[in-house]
């Protein structure tokens, strides 16, 4: 008897460890750390792909978003070791659903022809489809599943398939743990949540604090919003106390994923940040709130810790965006959302380095001209000997980049 248990025993062990690893090859991560940002491209006066992944690059920012599949990009892509999201626009979403062959040909046209030289690991299928037009709400699940099949079908197992959804699709967001999905919206939403748990995609938010605190300034403080030093909320249902107001409606969304029986589904978010100027209704968009949004979120995800409601669960957000976008329609905020101008410079410094240094050239009261560099928390003040041009001079950084300049050229720097 007791060798038939053990037997038995046993046998339960293999068939659950067996379950398990089938469960974890099921889900795919597309996200390596915490930070990311959006590479949109709405504007005429940006630099060209190849100028931004040597951007990208020099910001150390791995992980990018792009809302459509540009050719010249997934091209400026290549071989960089960045990893990118491939956006399917809206617009084509019908044309996805009822067309499986489309589907299939579109990935072999757009991904599968640069893949794995450049290092596409989603795809993020149309954008806030609920909340635009409602002709596209029963379209995008056919959309998503033709995809992920074609994927499959061309052995792109490595892609995860997404879509981004915005903060309007929840009903009474306040407190966090109350939040739901709004009623209009669950015939819809559930069956695409459904099959995201089933291939282990995350459920991923638009949520802008900027837009929140000014559909409610009156009950919403401004520092709460920004990540600064305030009282916070606590959640009369959970106790759980919050100290800004992005982790609030991040745990908004695991609240409403886990009432409609979603409870493991990891929450990612897509889009953040903070105008740097707006109309003049939208006043709390200057760049000194843009930078202090921008910098705080930059330290809050270093932590690499979760929400108050997830704490496990390591919280990851890509930045919206790197450009301002001059040809985007809307308020005057829709198009200063940029931590870069077009040239290339920084709008507000929140620790990444320009395209090109703007680091100024000087006299000091010996004649002899001088370049300063800020760097990190260090001043490197370098004189330049009369008559050495146009011979570059080279300074060693501990991180075994060089600087280097010469009296009759525009400074160019690799930064530590």
């Amino acid at each position: 008897m007791g060798y038939k248990v053990m037997r038995f025993c046993k046998l339960v062990s293999v068939m659950f460890l067996l379950l398990i690893s089938q469960i974890g090859s099921i889900r795919v991560d597309a996200f390596t750390g915490t930070f990311g940002i959006n590479y949109g491209r709405i504007a005429d006066n940006i630099p060209s792909p190849k100028l931004v992944v040597q951007l990208l690059r020099k910001a150390k920012i791995r992980n990018v978003r792009i809302f459509n599949y540009d050719h010249s990009v997934l091209e400026a892509f290549s071989g960089t070791g960045l990893e990118l999201v491939v956006g399917l626009p809206n617009e084509n979403l019908n044309d996805m659903s009822n067309n499986p062959d489309h589907a299939l040909k579109w990935v072999k046209d757009n991904i599968l022809y640069f893949y794995p030289q450049t290092r596409i690991v989603g795809i993020a299928i149309g954008n806030e489809v609920f909340g635009n037009d409602q002709n596209l709400w029963g379209s995008l699940l056919g959309a998503v599943k033709n995809i992920y099949n074609a994927t499959k079908s061309l052995n792109l197992d490595k892609i995860q398939i997404t879509t981004s959804h915005h903060f309007g699709v929840f009903d009474n967001s306040y407190p966090p743990s109350n939040c739901t999905f709004r009623a209009d919206m669950k015939q819809y939403i559930k069956p695409l949540l459904d099959f995201f748990s089933k291939v282990g995609s995350p459920f991923c938010l638009n949520a802008y604090p900027f837009l929140t605190y000014m559909s409610d300034p009156t009950h919403i403080n401004v520092s709460y919003a920004l990540f600064q030093k305030n009282p916070g909320i606590i959640d009369s249902q959970t106790r759980l106390h919050y100290d800004n107001l992005l982790e609030a409606q991040v745990d908004a969304a695991y609240a409403a994923l886990e009432d409609a029986g979603f409870k493991k589904m990891e929450v990612i978010i897509t889009e953040t940040g903070w105008a740097s100027r707006g109309d003049q209704s939208e006043a709390v968009a200057t760049p000194e709130n843009a930078r202090t949004y921008n910098y705080n979120l930059r330290k809050r995800l270093a932590l690499r810790k979760g929400t108050p409601l997830r704490p496990k669960l390591m919280l990851k957000a890509y930045l919206f965006a790197m450009f301002n976008e001059d040809s985007k329609p809307g308020p005057t905020s829709e198009r200063n959302f940029g931590l870069w101008k077009p040239d290339g410079s920084i709008s507000y410094d929140v620790g990444f380095p320009a395209l090109k240094s703007s680091a100024p050239i000087v006299f000091i009261p010996n004649g002899l001209p001088c370049l300063l560099i800020f760097h990190s928390k260090f001043l490197w003040i370098l004189k330049l000997e009369a008559g050495s041009c146009p011979i570059p001079w080279y300074l060693p950084c501990q991180c075994g980049y060089y600087f280097c300049f010469s009296y009759c050229e525009k400074p160019q720097f690799e930064f530590c």
